[in-house]
């Protein structure tokens, strides 16, 4: 989330509205606001478990709100030590992402495009874009700050740009991080029935040109989808994943949270990523997925235990009838 002006550290503080105790550069100035996965230099940004206080020190973020003070401020950076990081970085955020209730179907502020036919039941949040010669069917939902190109396709009942379901375990029960991120979808996409493609928590959930989805696909938060990608039914994307151009993701297919997917990736259907795959052009299948090849060959091996099993029981038996 980038900020329209910078925030002091007295302005910031004063957000926060508990006792922080300052340590490093005592003067920063922060435009924008995001987690770890997605922080830029001048950013805000917080920390509260332990493994991730080394990639919060050597991150691009202007301030860390951090729950330990043993831990080093690198040179450059303001930490600013507080008894509940998330608490207070949701404070801030709190403040730039006010709700509004909108009162008409679409938002005045809404661009849209040459030629763009939005049909009736159609919702259109503030400040969203949409290009070009683009078919909007009933009963879409599309979120404030969404991005839309030109030659886009959406079917009925989708949704663009809703909350992340991204929530922290509490005693008291679940405590939501506030989504102050975006959605971007490129020229000539295609989008089924019933998909939900969810804005980022502070970055952008990105959708490339060319991208075709089945009905009832589900996308996650700050997830990065390259060119031409195809994703069939019921597929689901966790969120923070990078899907790199030209991959096919089949019907029924999952790709877990924080994964890389190289290029010309196909995951053939009912298969569940748990793993980056790194090298371009994989057919993988499975749950786990693996190569499809070595997994049809442990199939077929798993087909032949039963004979397997019958034949080593005849051996065992003439070995030792006599006994």
């Amino acid at each position: 989330m980038i900020l329209s002006q910078s925030l002091s550290l007295n302005e910031l503080i004063r957000l926060i509205g508990h006792p922080v105790t300052i340590k490093g550069v005592q003067n920063p100035a922060v435009t924008g606001i995001n987690e770890l996965h997605s922080v830029r230099k001048g950013d805000l940004s917080f920390v509260d478990k332990d493994k991730y206080y080394a990639r919060a020190a050597a991150s691009d973020a202007a301030v860390v709100l951090i729950n330990d003070d043993s831990v080093e401020c690198p040179e450059g950076k303001t930490f600013l030590i507080t008894d509940d990081p998330l608490r207070d970085y949701l404070a801030v955020v709190g403040h730039f992402t006010e709700f509004t209730p909108q009162e008409t179907p679409i938002h005045p502020s809404a661009q849209i495009g040459e030629g763009t036919i939005i049909q009736p039941l159609v919702f259109i949040g503030e400040n969203v874009k949409i290009g070009k010669n683009c078919v909007i069917h009933s009963n879409v939902s599309i979120y404030a700050g969404t991005v839309i190109g030109d030659n886009v396709v959406i079917h009925s009942n989708s949704t663009i740009g809703g909350d992340a379901c991204y929530f922290q375990k509490r005693d008291d029960g679940w405590l939501k991080l506030t989504s102050c991120g975006d959605t971007y979808i490129g020229n000539n996409v295609e989008i089924g029935c019933n998909c939900c493609i969810d804005r980022g928590v502070s970055g952008t959930t990105y959708i490339g040109d060319g991208c075709i989805f089945d009905n009832l696909v589900q996308v996650g938060h700050d997830t990065h989808i390259g060119k031409r990608v195809l994703l069939g039914a019921q597929c689901g994307v966790a969120g923070c994943t990078y899907i790199d151009d030209d991959c096919k993701i089949w019907a029924k297919a999952a790709v877990n949270k924080d994964l890389y997917l190289a290029k010309g990736t196909v995951l053939l259907a009912c298969s569940a990523v748990d793993k980056s795959v790194n090298s371009e052009g994989k057919t993988l299948f499975g749950m786990p997925a693996g190569d499809a090849v070595a997994k049809w060959r442990e199939m077929a091996m798993v087909r032949k235990l039963p004979e397997l099993e019958r034949k080593i029981d005849e051996i065992y038996n003439k070995l030792f009838a006599a006994e």
